[in-house]
């Protein structure tokens, strides 16, 4: 899960969380020590995110261009290109062999820190750092909200709207594309989060959740009180079983259940249940970095 980008905290953390898998691993410090890949300590995806991004070119607009421009690339002007390209690929590479080495010694430092600290010990303490994340215990799905539809009553059916979600709203459907976001889904709420970002855009407990279920083998569909909410997932059978199984936990008489695609236009608006309201949760504050076995 840290390893996946699914615990969004900062950099110092996750070295710390580093340190912490070392001192389980090897205990204390020592040059002897077998050292794993840094891709097994350490999330990759926050290395290439120092790197530079890549040049933008403008696209070619008229055919002509597009023909001369390939022309040109087959002749020396394609030569001197791939030639270009080598060297800077060549030159990220260098630089993420540079902040590689950089951040493993980052982590070596907090590991000899950690001297003294048992295998158990270290362990605990990694669990308490990630179960700081409010998000702890949910299941992340990627998946890309594609619409939000509000239900108004009986023969007044709207067309799929795109919508923007702001923080704790779903109110205001505005022009735009599909969003990528987390989908998470815990023991008492199923959550959305952008990508990275410790706090939830919004939590809906299994009371404010009416219906759910795949409208096809892609596209998945949760009712959250007056609205439909549209998501793409490949993973629509593993999202249906979860909410399934924390459903029929909480207790299947007070709880909805999934729903079938309809075949036909509806007689009556589905059961509403009673609105269950998520505690605010504060803001995700992080403890001092464990800095010894003391801490």
């Amino acid at each position: 899960m840290v390893l996946r980008g699914y615990v969004p905290t900062s950099e110092e953390t996750l070295q710390t969380l580093a340190a912490l898998r070392l001192q389980s691993l090897n205990s204390d410090f020592s040059t002897h020590a077998p050292f794993p890949r840094l891709e097994e300590l350490f999330p990759p995806h926050v290395l290439h995110a120092r790197l530079p991004p890549p040049p933008h070119r403008p696209p070619t607009k008229c055919r002509g261009a597009r023909l001369r421009a390939g022309l040109l690339a087959g002749g020396l002007w394609g030569q001197a290109l791939a030639k270009q390209r080598a060297e800077r690929d060549q030159r990220l590479r260098g630089r993420l062999r540079e902040e590689g080495a950089s951040t493993m010694a980052a982590i070596v430092e907090k590991w000899k820190l950690l001297q003294g600290m048992g295998r158990p010990e270290a362990m605990a303490a990694y669990v308490a750092l990630v179960r700081e994340w409010p998000g702890f215990g949910s299941t992340l799905f990627d998946v890309d909200l594609h619409a939000v539809r509000r239900r108004l009553g009986v023969g007044q059916g709207q067309p799929w709207q795109w919508a923007t979600l702001t923080p704790l709203s779903l109110q205001s459907p505005v022009d735009s594309g599909p969003q990528r976001l987390w989908l998470g889904i815990g023991a008492k709420a199923v959550s959305l989060y952008k990508p990275g970002e410790p706090e939830p855009l919004d939590s809906f407990c299994y009371g404010r959740i009416s219906s759910f279920g795949a409208s096809d083998s892609s596209t998945f569909r949760l009712s959250v009180e007056d609205r439909d909410l549209l998501f793409e997932t490949s993973q629509v059978d593993e999202i249906a079983q979860l909410l399934n199984t924390y459903l029929a936990s909480a207790g299947a008489q007070r709880l909805p259940r999934p729903q079938e695609p309809p075949t036909s236009s509806p007689t009556s608006e589905p059961t509403v249940l009673p609105q269950g309201l998520c505690p605010a949760a504060g803001p995700w504050q992080h403890r001092p970095p464990v800095g010894s076995s003391h801490s």
